[in-house]
């Protein structure tokens, strides 16, 4: 029996988990930096924190670690060009990643996309290395919401776009129906 998972292997059957898409955003003494990321995830309401993975390799982990503040901003189908662009493929690093986008300023002082489905402002709470990333902790200090939107998603090494949910309807409207 083996041990566990190849690195491809692990890859490979990740791959086949959708999930939603996000850039994780932060700005300090070297300027703005940011990512693409699917490895976020709520973790406490109570005090508000979530949670993202980043690789510990890439500059933007050393300029979240270094600012104590991020971004997460959560992507609509529409941002399907900006994931691209911040997931490196475009070949666009750096402050190059933000000259698309409407990009504003967090409470924090972390860049926020000023469409993006929602967003969370966030102090870093806690940094803990795991294997190849570090799980980054943030206490959301703000969290905005847009009117509406689809959600990207990513699964099977692309990006696809979900509907957006139908609105719910209400125990008024509900009644008159019957």
């Amino acid at each position: 029996m083996k041990k566990a998972a190849t690195p491809d292997e692990f890859k490979r059957a990740m791959r086949r988990f959708a999930a939603g898409v996000t850039v994780v955003t932060t700005a300090g003494r070297g300027g703005r930096a940011g990512l693409t990321a699917t490895a976020m995830c709520s973790l406490s309401a109570d005090p508000p924190r979530l949670l993202v993975c980043v690789n510990r390799e890439s500059a933007p982990n050393r300029a979240i670690a270094a600012s104590k503040r991020f971004c997460v901003n959560i992507l609509g189908q529409k941002h399907r060009a900006l994931a691209l662009r911040f997931a490196g493929a475009t070949g666009v690093q750096g402050e190059e990643r933000f000259e698309q986008g409407r990009w504003g300023k967090a409470a924090t002082g972390a860049p926020v996309l000023e469409d993006a489905l929602a967003s969370f402002d966030c102090t870093l709470a806690e940094a803990i290395d795991s294997g190849t990333h570090t799980i980054f902790v943030g206490d959301v200090r703000a969290a905005a919401v847009a009117a509406r939107g689809s959600p990207l998603v990513y699964e099977g090494g692309g990006f696809h776009a979900l509907a957006a949910p139908k609105p719910a309807r209400t125990a008024k409207k509900a009644k008159s129906r019957k």
